[in-house]
């Protein structure tokens, strides 16, 4: 089966590391939209564009109490995998997600992904973080593994690959399905919809994906700094960032009818009263940049000189800024010097919820 090809070499006793993807057998295969055949479209013209996330890093956690020990350090429902139609390997399935300190502040964000049960492998996840932080991330794990049955590893040959349309209705000209392979994961971005999706492989993304090109990965930054999507510890500093600051609940990163979970209080104290007076916003600077860009935790003022929030992050003139609401409509600036500044624009993304931009 094409899950057990996926999950060989997760059970002991199989020889070779114990968590090593076998794929050497496996044929090299396009993930297109028919679960009968997975031919794509070869038009010229790229519908897709795939960006290798070198700083995106892969830990799988599996064994019997994986899901309850989960349960207890996220902040969102777990990603089951669903049924399967027939003979047809049912599709991975990810979701959105942050570990936090007991505080109630953001350390990892990240993507998990559920994988389907087989008779050769339990069904395990696959946690999708920033690169940097993944030793950190097995460590905080390990504090609250206690005697639970659970099993950490890395799985440095898997690459991340966010895959994007390059081209007006991509889904039209190449559409793409969740599925689990024997080559690959391919399943959308839980966040929001203009993330687009998101694929798990040794292999090359555009040689996967039907009509793709490789993408520029500072395409890839400017285009969710755009969106107002943080990723990783640039955009979510561990023990800074407060998750409902930071739109959680908008990338659909949160449940608030879960069962307990380290940081849970203030989280949920804060939503129920619903008072957020600061959120992170898209920015786009627009002046004379320092050579060196606007450092992180720059002060944002507005035309009077009084605060309005702090620069978290970006990538030449667009990044992110937790913002006070009150204060966005008005003209706002970054002093990079006594007599320099830089305009600063905040926008609300369309794909926010409706009620918060009437806010």
């Amino acid at each position: 089966m094409a899950v057990a090809a996926l999950l060989r070499g997760a059970a002991p006793g199989r020889g070779g590391p114990t968590w090593r993807w076998r794929l050497h057998a496996a044929p090299r295969r396009r993930l297109a939209h028919s679960s009968s055949r997975l031919g794509g479209d070869h038009a010229d013209g790229a519908a897709w564009a795939c960006f290798l996330l070198d700083e995106r890093s892969l830990l799988r956690v599996r064994g019997p109490d994986a899901a309850p020990f989960l349960l207890g350090l996220l902040t969102n429902e777990l990603p089951l995998p669903g049924p399967g139609v027939g003979a047809a390997t049912p599709p991975a399935r990810a979701a959105y997600a942050h570990f936090l300190n007991v505080q109630g502040r953001t350390l990892y964000d990240v993507i998990l992904y559920g994988l389907p049960e087989c008779a050769e492998a339990a069904s395990g996840f696959f946690l999708e973080c920033d690169s940097s932080v993944l030793g950190a991330l097995q460590k905080h794990l390990a504090l609250y593994k206690i005697r639970r049955k659970v099993t950490m590893e890395p799985r440095p040959e898997l690459r991340v690959w966010a895959v994007l349309p390059s081209a007006p209705q991509a889904d039209q000209a190449a559409p793409l399905q969740e599925r689990a392979e024997a080559t690959a994961i391919l399943t959308r971005d839980p966040r929001t919809a203009c993330m687009g999706w998101r694929l798990l492989t040794q292999e090359q993304g555009p040689a996967l994906v039907p009509r793709a090109r490789l993408g520029d990965l500072q395409d890839y930054h400017a285009h969710r700094y755009q969106q107002g999507i943080p990723e990783g510890v640039r955009d979510l500093p561990p023990g800074v960032a407060l998750p409902l600051e930071s739109n959680l609940a908008f990338m659909n990163g949160v449940s608030f009818t879960k069962g307990c979970y380290i940081g849970q209080e203030l989280t949920t104290r804060t939503h129920h009263m619903g008072v957020i007076r600061k959120r992170l916003f898209p920015v786009r600077l627009t002046g004379p940049l320092p050579a060196g860009g606007v450092g992180p935790g720059t002060a944002v003022l507005t035309a009077s000189g009084q605060a309005a929030g702090r620069f978290r992050a970006g990538q030449g003139n667009v990044g992110l800024a937790l913002l006070r609401l009150e204060k966005i409509k008005g003209p706002l600036h970054i002093r990079t010097s006594e007599s320099d500044q830089v305009a600063v624009t905040a926008s609300v993304p369309d794909w926010w919820p409706m009620a918060s931009k009437q806010s």
